[in-house]
């Protein structure tokens, strides 16, 4: 990329300067700490970056241009100048009518896409009138049981103009099949449909936790999604496999991305396993990152992400499509950086944040509340992390030229040190047997607590300044008014199921149920027996609970 002779004159200039302008400066009055890393430590970030940092780059290898690989500079040859990213804010809370209600008022504000998050019992298959589900129905999303609280949720929503992102992952297959229900009732083509299924399991038993049935059989629900869209719903992505949560759990940036592409990897490979083609699944994959405050390492993760995948679908898996190469992802703004302490910062952090992922190519976005350290969002909030992304592409500039960090020696050092450290973990995952061994023993969740207790230890000693937590503190914070949750819902949403299951026909439901059970037992496709049920009012814990008998549950150890 750049002349021997040049590169050797800038090394002695770079020596030089280091010896006299800078050496004597830091002699006389020193630097603000000892060592400069990137945000989780991940890399050492010199004083200066120089053409030498690149003198191995070959732009056309390495960068090039955006929509063509190794797909650096972004998937798309427009990027942001010709569709902006998809502005999903994520809600979901108490009641179907209370999400139809905030869905309403999201798109009413510019939202272009839903995000719909689901309450605990939802996301661990179990309805609203389970013991286990008592005193968390609709806290930490909206409770769904039947294809009914769909079709309050979606109420006056056509699904022929909205993109729906669904943060499910253990019940997924449930979920989709409600989604493609409820299109069917709104005479919605199933071509038509568009939008997400977070449907990664793999994370479940990394970082979150909430997961039901036993990596075989759950792989296996994946892949019956993947074939199932690529007949029926061919624009909605059947999984967001997401990194976001490895990061809230601790990890690096480079660690993010290793663990992520490397449950790609599994994904793939499980799909192959069970008869696809690469190139007939692998367009509808999508990714899932998390945004942290140092803009210069998070685009340079989104880039060296992309760039990674590409080659990994190439070396790998002989993907001849180009569309199987095109790592796309959403990105949302990392709750774990929000602080309960003056709140009113986290709008800074998550203003920065966002600008990261925009400049690091995202396809879509969530911006958090400032009060989500506390509780889910008020509508004052959402209206904010809204209009975050509003300024951002419409004042700021940062959507105007594709990728225009590219060619920064800094950035573009950072960009091929994630990819170096994130391949070596790669590598590391393959001689642990691949990605479910290195899960099962463990090693994964080591590495990312390890991780976690060092930045803990570096927040408590005072090494990491967290604004207004170990610095900058003030005696009071001013209160808020926090969005809360009714406890007379929760009988309400008992009552309402009570009442569908009361309406409806239970041989139909009982025949549905059936199917799916012959179906998990053998080889054949779960999903359109699923759809069938949903139809019918079967509830998530029914259609689970087929599951559950047939699979059995994971217990981690065991």
């Amino acid at each position: 990329m750049y002349d021997p002779e040049e590169l050797a004159a800038i090394r002695e200039s770079k020596a030089a300067w280091e010896e006299s302008s800078y050496g004597d400066t830091v002699d006389r009055f020193g630097e603000r700490t000892e060592s400069f890393t990137t945000d989780t430590g991940g890399q050492s970030v010199d004083p200066l970056y120089t053409p030498a940092d690149l003198a191995d780059h070959d732009y056309r290898e390495d960068v090039g241009f955006p929509g063509e690989e190794p797909y650096t500079r972004g998937v798309y040859s427009t990027m942001h100048r010709g569709r902006l990213w998809t502005m999903r804010q994520y809600a979901g809370m108490g009641t179907a009518a209370e999400t139809n209600e905030r869905f309403n008022y999201l798109i009413d504000e510019g939202s272009s896409g839903l995000s719909m998050a689901f309450d605990l019992p939802t996301q661990m298959g179990y309805d609203s009138d389970a013991a286990m589900a008592e005193g968390e129905v609709g806290r930490s999303g909206v409770a769904v049981d039947t294809l009914d609280d769909f079709e309050t949720v979606f109420d006056g929503i056509p699904l022929d103009e909205v993109s729906t992102s669904m943060t499910i992952n253990a019940p997924a297959a449930v979920l989709l099949a409600m989604y493609v229900a409820m299109g069917d009732r709104q005479g919605v083509d199933r071509t038509e449909l568009r939008g997400t299924i977070q449907n990664d399991i793999m994370k479940e038993y990394i970082a979150r936790n909430l997961y039901i049935y036993p990596p075989e059989p759950s792989m296996r629900l994946i892949t019956d999604v993947f074939e199932f869209c690529a007949e029926a719903v061919p624009n909605f992505n059947t999984i967001s496999i997401s990194g976001y949560h490895i990061r809230e759990a601790g990890s690096t940036a480079a660690q993010e991305v290793a663990f992520t592409l490397a449950n790609g990897i599994e994904y793939v490979e499980a799909a192959l396993d069970a008869g696809l083609d690469v190139d007939d699944f692998a367009p509808q994959l999508s990714f899932f990152f998390n945004a942290h405050n140092n803009v210069f390492e998070e685009a340079a993760k989104f880039r060296a992400a992309r760039r990674l995948w590409a080659r990994i679908m190439d070396d790998r898996f002989d993907a001849e499509d180009p569309a199987s190469k095109r790592l796309k992802f959403h990105t949302q703004t990392g709750g774990s950086t929000l602080t309960a302490q003056q709140i009113e910062n986290n709008v800074v952090r998550v203003a920065y944040q966002a600008l990261a992922a925009v400049l690091g190519g995202t396809q879509s976005l969530h911006t958090n509340g400032k009060d989500e350290a506390l509780a889910l969002p008020t509508e004052q909030s959402v209206r904010t992390a809204l209009r975050t992304q509003q300024i951002l592409a419409h004042e700021s500039g940062a959507a105007d030229t594709i990728d225009p960090l590219a060619g920064s020696y800094y950035v573009e050092s950072l960009t091929d040190g994630i990819e170096d450290d994130a391949r070596e973990i790669i590598a590391e995952v393959d001689r642990r047997g691949g990605m479910l061994e290195a899960v099962e023993s463990q090693w994964v969740q080591r590495q990312i607590q390890d991780v976690a207790f060092e930045r803990q230890e570096e927040i408590e000693a005072g090494d990491r300044v967290i604004v207004g937590v170990n610095e900058y503190e003030v005696d009071e914070d001013p209160e808020m008014d926090l969005e809360e949750v009714d406890p007379e819902q929760e009988s309400q949403q008992r009552d309402r199921l009570r009442e569908v299951k009361a309406d409806r026909d239970d041989e139909a439901v009982d025949a549905a149920l059936s199917a799916i059970r012959e179906a998990a037992r053998g080889g054949e496709n779960v999903l359109p027996h699923v759809v069938d049920a949903v139809k019918a009012y079967a509830t998530v814990q029914e259609v689970s609970d087929v599951f559950r008998d047939e699979f059995g549950e994971y217990k981690p150890g065991r």
